[in-house]
């Protein structure tokens, strides 16, 4: 049996047992065999091993879970983005644009946007990484996105409901017929999850619970992007629905945060259903950003995610949202981490990732840094060094 010690690590992040909510530990080491971690503890005290990674003093931490991506489309809106700068409001309207190009484009297109994304956020310290169709919206072009996203990740959501395409603009009720039906059937082979976007201008709560229902008829786990451009019902629907997450909660009610606290596991754990923060689609639209201080003191799980997608939030990097988010959204750095880490692992309900204690999955990043605090006290550096995702150093 194969193994590795990542030794000499100045400050480990465990998001487990240690110093402060973070779970420090300073001095440390960390033995990895066949993928997973297997012992933690201080350096002066790590089991031999057949292989050593020497952290230099550095710092180390779980590699970032991204719970919250799109990468299956084709073409940009650079356009649509100088658009916003220069002041015109955001609608959502884009995402047809894409749809077209997405439809237009071979498979192996497709599927170079996705591992060129995909490697791109892995060299930035993203070890997981959900990703979503919702750019095909047709049958056969919702069930290849997710086979060409399966082939990339085992975190995979079926979005068929991401607007209603331009096709069955006066006939919604079909629209939504298709996505629960045929759709549906051709896409949950590949998909372990499924989301709706719930907003104005794509699908209203009786069309999303639907949706929703039909996915956790299926078998699919649920998501869903609710709150996003005005308040709704589409969080106390994702509570309603036992969601694992309810992504972007821009504009949130008494009665949205009271619903998301009532999930609260009676251990004191967090909630069942997290709020997931997409900083980067508040920084690339110039919209309000979520009161994240809100939700943490109501006790409410948060997770961070990129959003990454052509049209409101081409980004690919977590270290940049954990700087958003404190410097925008008040998180404290600890918090940011957190929840780019333990957070979005909680968001995908995984307890084998974001975590570095034993038993855990074996991801991990290194920075070029002394402290997890470099992330957002050195907002856009290549601060990630070194990764290793499942024990494997690419």
């Amino acid at each position: 049996m194969s193994s590795m010690l990542v030794d000499n690590i100045g400050e480990l992040v465990t998001n487990g047992a240690g110093e402060g909510p973070l779970g420090i530990r300073r001095d440390a080491a960390v033995l990895v065999e066949e993928g997973r971690v297997v012992w933690v503890g201080p350096s002066a005290y790590a089991p031999a091993a057949d292989r050593r990674l020497d952290a230099g003093g550095a710092a180390v931490l779980p590699g970032f879970v991204d719970s919250h991506a799109h990468l299956v489309f084709a073409g940009d809106r650079a356009a649509e983005f100088a658009a916003r700068m220069a002041g015109e409001p955001y609608t959502g309207g884009g995402i047809r644009t894409t749809v077209g190009a997405t439809r237009a484009a071979t498979d192996d297109e497709l599927r170079a946007t996705v591992r060129r994304l995909r490697g791109e956020a892995l060299r930035q310290g993203t070890t997981t990484m959900e990703i979503k169709s919702g750019y095909g919206l047709t049958v056969a072009d919702e069930a290849r996105s997710l086979r060409i996203a399966a082939e990339s990740s085992t975190e995979t959501t079926f979005l068929g409901a991401h607007v209603v395409p331009a096709e069955y603009a006066d006939r919604p009720d079909d629209y939504v017929g298709l996505v629960c039906g045929p759709m549906l059937a051709a896409a949950a082979p590949y998909a372990k999850w499924v989301d709706v976007f719930c907003e104005r201008g794509a699908f209203d709560v009786d069309h999303a619970r639907a949706i929703l229902a039909c996915g956790q008829a299926a078998g699919l786990g649920v998501r869903i992007h609710a709150n996003q451009l005005a308040p709704g019902g589409g969080v106390q629907l994702g509570v309603e629905l036992d969601a694992a997450s309810v992504d972007h909660c821009t504009h949130l009610s008494d009665a949205d945060v009271d619903a998301l606290a009532g999930t609260a596991h009676s251990d004191g754990s967090g909630t069942r259903t997290v709020a997931t923060l997409l900083p980067g689609a508040e920084f690339s639209t110039r919209s309000p950003y979520p009161d994240a201080r809100r939700l943490l003191e109501a006790g409410v799980t948060v997770a961070l995610a990129t959003d990454c997608n052509p049209g409101s939030s081409y980004t690919s990097s977590m270290a940049f949202c954990v700087a958003l988010a404190v410097r925008e959204m008040r998180l404290t750095p600890a918090e940011a981490v957190w929840a780019a880490t333990a957070g979005g692992a909680r968001a995908l309900r995984r307890d084998d990732i974001g975590v570095l204690t034993p038993g855990a999955r074996a991801d991990l990043v290194v920075l070029d840094a002394p402290s997890y605090l470099h992330l957002a006290y050195r907002p856009g550096v290549p601060l990630i060094r070194q990764v290793m995702r499942n024990g494997v150093t690419p």
